[in-house]
This record gives structure tokens, sequence and C-alpha cells, in this order.
């Protein structure tokens, strides 16, 4: 019994000692087999990842961005906006030099790791709790591709897990070198470059296969901080950050200690940077209008590339440039735009240097138009029935309180209107603005295209609101086109990457702004102004009509005319609208204008001015009626004859209507001075 006893106790013992046993061998079961289960998903979401990946060819044409491509109106390139992709280097073309720096400085385990690096994610793990934040990331540089083609930067741990998959299906689906040819091809090193080869011409000027060892240790620092690294923003900082890489490439055993010793970093060259002055006030004015353009069923989030061909002349631009640097005054900024008959804008200038500003004062800069704003005033004259050789009488003249002064202080007399506007008399301006009204200058102003606020005080009639230099060109522009309306445009049309093209510019027919009478007045009196008058510096050896214009104390300068086909206007003037000794519309402005003009018709024909003026009925007097010929001849009958004078008891017929009458039947403002007590000029 006892033996019994002693043999049931030890097989307890026994069964209790395998209890542990049993738990720890279903504890390896179980985790094995859930081991097993998480590879196995794992495997199969990696399989099933890399099924969605794209082939090879699609990854090398996918693009991150939308480049759009401006071209002048000659199809030469203008301007590139967004990203920059160079040419696809394949893995055999790209510089040993490039590959090394870039494995040793962005991940030296390349080569033995799955896309993951557990190795680098411990040693992350490991400055992060020295440090008591993240100071060295565990990316490798599949992570870093799969970011960069599939995903963004965001910091969360749903970026982090996917990337990690994506950079296992691209491990599993692509070999290393097709792996680092994409990364190469693909990631971005600043300045709007991705890939080796547009870095490689954007910072060094030449293509990527031809980059030396210290031009990659540059390049390969930039991926770090491309801004911070960049050698066109921080030179000094590039070179400091390629020594660097330089000692990373010993330490891993790229190259030998001889090899980094022997580059120079300091006498690495670095491409110029292109002069941006020439074309971006253009492209600012003109690509935002893309939103307007481009079809409203155009996906927004499509990333085609685009051309957009444009109005610039690189020529006249370059024309442009030239003129308002040359005769600017020192420290003052000048503008200058220039349109054909139908409003394509050929150049614009917006400053001095778009790098130094950017501010275009060819399109947003407020300025007061002095003398030039009188074409709307003598455009209001010529409609209400002033003809540029009326008599007028320049002399001191008080308005509500206002007495304005000619330039000089002095006083013609009696002079005609077309004398008065070429030399500009103030004193002129003011008696036809208050006899046509200045609400009817002002009209007139709106008729044409002005589209800032206009005062009627009596002021106004010689410039005394403010104005934008495009919108006084496009007023000169529809002089040009004999009183038709005329629309300034850059954009020619826009074409997507397939070629289809998604707009495309139609000429629209211009609505008539004056009568024909009116519009060839007014080119008399411009014409003459340059002929005889104040813009005389403007003459360039073929028909020109413009006019000066000059703001109390020279604070701007302008000048605007046209010439077979050119409409141009130029101004000149400081930011601060402080006073620039010696500026006067006739002076830099006109010389200006000149200078470029000469180079924008030089390959036009000479093309004469239609000043003839054919007047309405309304405006015509008998006599005049009575030269014409032709079917509807005046014939003078014995009822209406006109009376000799000889005979005192010759009457006249008496009249159809009363003069009020005929006044609003046929729209005649110059008569509205009847009821004004104001000095006649001339109607």
């Amino acid at each position: 019994m006892a033996r019994q006893n002693r043999r049931g106790s030890g097989d307890s013992d026994k069964e209790s000692s395998s209890g542990p046993r049993r738990f720890l061998k279903k504890l390896a079961i179980w985790t094995g087999a859930l081991g097993l289960l998480v590879l196995i998903t794992a495997f199969a979401a990696v399989w099933f990842e890399a099924q969605q990946l794209p082939d090879f060819d699609t990854m090398k044409t996918s693009q991150n961005g939308q480049t759009i491509l401006v071209r002048a109106r000659d199809g030469s390139e203008l301007f590139a906006m967004g990203p920059s992709y160079g040419k696809w280097l394949a893995y055999q073309d790209i510089p040993s030099e490039m590959k090394a720096a870039i494995v040793a400085t962005e991940d030296r385990r390349f080569r033995d790791h799955i896309g993951i690096d557990p190795i680098g994610v411990l040693r992350s793990f490991y400055v992060r709790a020295q440090k008591g934040k993240w100071r060295q990331g565990g990316s490798t540089l599949t992570q870093q591709l799969a970011r960069t083609i599939f995903l963004n930067n965001d910091r969360t741990w749903n970026r982090k897990a996917r990337e990690a998959l994506i950079a296992l299906a691209l491990e599993f689906k692509f070999s290393k070198d097709e792996i680092l040819e994409l990364y190469l091809n693909k990631v971005y090193f600043g300045g709007g470059a991705y890939g080796v080869d547009a870095a490689a011409r954007k910072f060094f000027g030449h293509e990527g296969r031809q980059l030396s060892l210290g031009e990659a240790a540059i390049i390969a620092g930039l991926v770090k901080a491309p801004s911070h690294y960049s050698p066109t923003a921080d030179q000094q900082a590039a070179i400091d950050r390629a020594k660097v890489v330089l000692e990373v490439m010993v330490d891993a055993g790229a190259i030998t200690p001889a090899q980094a010793d022997a580059v120079d970093l300091q006498s690495v060259k670095l491409a110029a940077e292109a002069s941006q002055s020439t074309v971006r006030y253009f492209t600012d004015w003109a690509l935002p209008q893309l939103d307007v353009l481009l079809p409203e069923t155009r996906d927004p989030n499509n990333h085609d590339n685009l051309e957009v061909w444009t109005t610039l002349d690189p020529k006249l631009q370059n024309a442009a440039t030239s003129a308002i640097k040359g005769y600017t005054p020192k420290d003052a900024q000048g503008a200058l735009v220039s349109m054909d008959r139908d409003g394509a804008v050929l150049a614009m200038v917006g400053g001095q240097d778009y790098v130094a500003s950017n501010y275009n004062r060819a399109t947003n800069a407020l300025r007061q138009p002095g003398s030039a704003w009188k074409l709307f005033v003598y455009m209001a004259a010529l409609e209400a029935g002033v003809k540029p050789d009326d008599p007028v009488v320049d002399q001191p003249v008080t308005i509500d309180g206002w007495s304005p002064r000619n330039s000089g202080g002095t006083y013609a007399g009696q002079i005609d209107v077309r004398t008065a506007f070429a030399y500009s008399k103030n004193t002129v301006a003011a008696q036809l603005g208050q006899q046509v009204t200045f609400d009817a200058v002002a009209a007139m102003a709106r008729r044409f295209g002005i589209t800032t606020p206009i005062s009627t005080n009596p002021s106004m009639v010689l410039g005394s609101n403010d104005v934008r230099v495009i919108d006084m060109v496009k007023a000169f522009a529809a002089v040009s086109a004999r009183g038709t309306s005329v629309e300034p445009y850059g954009i020619v049309k826009v074409v997507a990457s397939d070629g289809r093209v998604l707009y495309e510019h139609a000429q629209k027919q211009g609505q008539t702004l004056v009568a024909p009478f009116v519009s060839a007045g007014i080119t008399d009196l411009l014409q003459t102004a340059v002929n005889i008058g104040t813009g005389r510096a403007a003459q360039i050896g073929r028909p020109v009509a413009g006019k000066t214009g000059t703001t109390s104390s020279n604070k701007d300068g302008w000048f605007l005319g046209f010439s077979s086909g050119v409409t141009t206007g130029v101004w000149m003037g400081r930011d601060d609208a402080k006073a620039v000794p010696g500026l006067q519309g006739g002076t830099a402005p006109a010389r200006a204008f000149a200078q470029y003009m000469k180079v924008a018709v030089a390959q036009r024909p000479i093309e004469p001015f239609e000043t003839q003026l054919t007047l309405p009925d309304w405006q015509l007097e008998p006599d005049d009626i009575a030269n014409l010929s032709g079917p509807d001849a005046y014939v003078p009958t014995d009822e209406g004859a006109v009376p000799d004078g000889n005979n005192p008891t010759d009457n006249q017929p008496a009249p159809a209507a009363n003069p009020d009458f005929l006044d609003n039947a046929t729209g005649r403002q110059g008569d509205i001075t009847r009821k004004r007590a104001q000095p006649s000029v001339g109607f």
C-alpha cells in the first residue's frame, strides 16, 4: 500500500512538471502558427500590392506635378513653370559617382535589405530615445521612392505603414538596379528639378551623364534639404554639405581618401541663372487667365503637361526691356505695353528688373496720366461738334475756383484746336471739358476701357484720375483701330501633352466706340502732336500718332502712340510717387517709345493715317452741302435759297423744328453750351 502511494506521488509530480512544458509547447506552436499566419498575410499583402504597381515603363513616364511650358509667338520656349524632369537616364548611363554618392549618403545598406531596413529603424528609435525627438530617419531608398511616387510627406503612422508596404512591393517586383534607376530619375533635388539630369542641367548647365565626382557630391547632398543646400540659394552651404558627402563616401568605401582630397569643390562651376526680367512680367499677367480659358469640364486633378502658346515676340520683348533700362531716370521705374492691331500683346515690361521687384507696373500700378488723358477730352469735344481747325483761345480761365496753367505759364491767345492739342494747352482742354461737360469726358474714358474710378471735378481734364498703363494702351489701340474696341490678350492656344487643343483664341469683332469722323479727327491731332508738338522725340521716320503726359512736379512721365498697327505705351516714375527731376512725357518716355518702335515696325509696311474727316450731315454747313457731288448733292431752290445779302428783305425759311428738338433727335451735345453761360471755343 505504501509502495502504491509512493508511485502515485511520483506520477503526480511528473504530471505537475509536464504542465508548464505543455503550455510552453502550445505557446510555441500557436506563436509559430500566428507568426506563419502573419508572414503569409504580409506576403499576400505585398504580393497584391505588387500586382497593383505599374510596370517599369509606366513608372518611368509617370510624373508628380504639372509642367507648363510657355512658348512665344514664334514657338521658342519662354519659360517653364512647375517641375522639370530632364531626360530619363538608364541605369548604365548614370555616372557611377552619382550612384555611389546617393547610396552612401541615403541608404548604405541598400543592396542588403528587402525594402525596409530593421537595423536602420532600430537606430532611428535609439537616437529618438537619446535625443528626445526624431533626429535620424530610418527610411530606405526604396521607401523614399515609394513616398516620392505614390504618397506624400505627412508624418503619420498610417503613411509610414503604407510606405513600408509599397517599398516591400517595389523590391518584390523590381531589381535593385531598376529601383535605383527610378530613384535617381524621380527624386527631388530642389529648384523644381526632379531627377539627376534635370538637376545637372539646372545647377551645372550640362546633362546628367557628364557629372563629375564633385558635382555628384553636391547633387547628392541636396536630397536631405533641397532648399537649404541649393547651390543657387547658398553656394557655400552646398559646398559644405558636399564635403560631408565625400567623407561619407570614403567611410562607406565608395571612394578612396585620395579621390576625395582631389576634388576641389570651390572650382565647380555653377550654371548662370537665366534672367527672368524679360518675360516674367508677361507670364505673371497671362498665365492666371488659364483658370478662365480652360474648359470647365477639365479634371482639376489632371496633371497633364501643358504647352501655352503666347503672343509675346522675343525680339520685341528684348527691345522693350532695353528701351526701358536705357531711358528710365536713376532711382525711377519704367513700364511698357505694346499691342498689335488685334490686341495681341507683343511686349510687356513691368519694371527695370523682375528679380529685384516682381511688381508689375504695366498692369497693376495706378498712376495719374497727366495730359495723356486729353485723348478723352478732345474725343468728347470732336463728337460734340468741334473740328480740328476750329478757333480756340488759350487764355487764363477759372472753373469752379480752379485755375489751370500751361506748362511754362504762357498763353498763346487765339489758336486752333489742332495747335492746342499739339502743344498740350491746359487752358483749352479745361474749356473744352467744361463745355462738353466733365461727365461726357468720363463717359468717353469708360467707353474706351478705363476701369478705374473717375472723378468728374474740373481738374480731371488734365489727368488727375489714376489709371493703369495697359488700360491706356488699350484706349489708344482703339483709336488706331479707327474707333473700334480692342481687347488685349496674351494666350493664343493651350495644348495638352497628348496634342489635344484645350483652348484657342478666337478673334472677336470689336464694337464701334465712336464715329469714323471722331477717330479721324483725334488721329489728326495725335499725329500733329508728334510732328510739331510735345511728342517730337517720338518720331521714327514714318507716321506716328501719339500723346505725351506729365503730372505735377514731374512725378509721372508718359508717352502713348501708334504706328503701322502697333500701339505702345510707356510710363516712368518712382514707386513712392516722389518727383523725378527732368522727367516729362516728351523726354525719356518718348525716346524710349521711339527706340522700341523702330524695332517693332521695322518689318511692317508704312501706313499713312486716315485723317480726312467725313462729317455727318448735322455738322455740315449749307456751303459744305452745296459742294457735295453725286445723287445726294444739295441743289438750292428758290424757296430755300441762301440769301446773298444784297437784298435786305430776303427772309430765311422758318425752321422745321426748334433747336432743342433737333439736339435731342440728333444727339448733338455741342449746343448744350447754349444753355450755359460759358465761353465758346469754336462750336
